[in-house]
């Protein structure tokens, strides 16, 4: 394998988050903590690391065959639980049989990890490693196992075959079952510094100011700020206030519901601090728009927090999209149609 094959290594603090649990022993991990931060990213660089043909203390060589299996998906010692969505987003392939039902319509992608991967999984785990250096199942977002799954993994994760290892990766740990937990080792992510992430997110193109205005507006949060960077420009973060404010819906058209309600949290909350004179953490104070009565904002994020609820199931996504829209226009014009009465 020539050196132009050898993939640019991971983000730095997952670099150094890798040596980290390297240096400790355990069978199973839970990574957890808030989206962005490289749960994903950092399970798979300790699959990597552990499957790797010549490891060193700081992770795989990344240029043996065994990582290169995994970096095009196909490596026999390592098994990927994931809801079918997730695995379709990542590049992963799908069982034969979930493809074909899924590509003849039988069914939709399913958004939780299924009872029947988590048995292969097990079956998996007990089988003779194909390439002699263990094996590993890695499952994210491990929230996404419902209580049948969840059990049907706990008799392997307690008494694991003797050359298995689990990581377990999560943005929601609290949503597992306690004894999941319990037989993992914990790892709270790490968040990287503010100058780390800006300096990241411009090396994978974003312009300086882009990486700021993004990371600010995703929280801190370097992997959201570069997935919210991928098509969205068009539809610049500062301009949301004002798209909100004149009830355009056609803003969040390429949105998913779960997103479009985290960005009209965010917007909701800046309002809501700057109302006490405190700054805002998400938008810049010259992109919120004035106005807005403070009862009217409280009455907006109860609507939101109710609208969660029902994000990822809406009967109809088009009338959910346009009553969040139209929610949030009459709380941001607030002032202005208590004037009229």
């Amino acid at each position: 394998m020539t050196s132009e094959s050898v993939r640019s290594g991971p983000q730095p603090w997952i670099a150094v988050q890798v040596q980290q649990l390297l240096a400790q022993r355990g069978h199973a991990w839970l990574l957890h903590g808030p989206s962005g931060l490289g749960q994903y990213a950092l399970a798979l660089e300790l699959a990597r690391a552990w499957l790797c043909e010549q490891p060193s203390r700081a992770g795989s060589c990344g240029a043996c065959g065994s990582c290169h299996a995994i970096e095009v998906h196909t490596h026999a010692d390592l098994c990927v639980l994931m809801p079918e969505t997730t695995l379709i987003g990542l590049g992963w392939p799908l069982s034969e049989k979930a493809q074909s039902d899924i590509d003849d319509k039988k069914r939709k992608a399913s958004k939780e990890i299924r009872v029947d991967t988590m048995r292969e999984a097990v079956v998996f785990s007990q089988r003779t490693s194909a390439r002699g250096r263990g094996k590993v199942v890695l499952v994210f977002p491990a929230e996404q196992m419902n209580t049948i799954t969840a059990n049907a993994l706990l008799k392997t994760l307690e008494e694991p075959p003797g050359d298995v290892k689990f990581v377990l990766a999560s943005e929601s740990a609290h949503q597992l079952l306690p004894t999941i937990r319990s037989r993992c080792l914990g790892h709270s992510m790490q968040w990287p510094t503010t100058k780390a992430s800006q300096t990241w997110l411009q090396s994978q193109g974003l312009e300086a100011a882009q990486a700021k205005r993004l990371l600010m507006a995703m929280g801190g949060r370097p992997d959201d700020a570069l997935a919210f960077a991928s098509g969205r420009e068009s539809n610049p973060w500062s301009l949301l206030p004002k798209a909100v404010s004149q009830g355009d819906a056609g803003y969040f058209k390429d949105w998913t519901l779960p997103q479009t309600i985290d960005a009209l949290h965010k917007l909701c909350h800046d309002l809501m601090v700057s109302h006490t004179g405190a700054t805002p953490r998400f938008f810049s104070v010259t992109d919120l728009p004035s106005g807005a009565q403070f009862s009217a904002l409280s009455e907006w994020s109860r609507a939101l927090s109710r609208s969660t609820r029902t994000m990822d199931h809406p009967f109809n996504a088009g009338l959910m999209l346009e009553s969040l829209v139209g929610q949030a226009q009459s709380a941001l014009n607030s002032r202005h149609e208590a004037g009229k009465r």
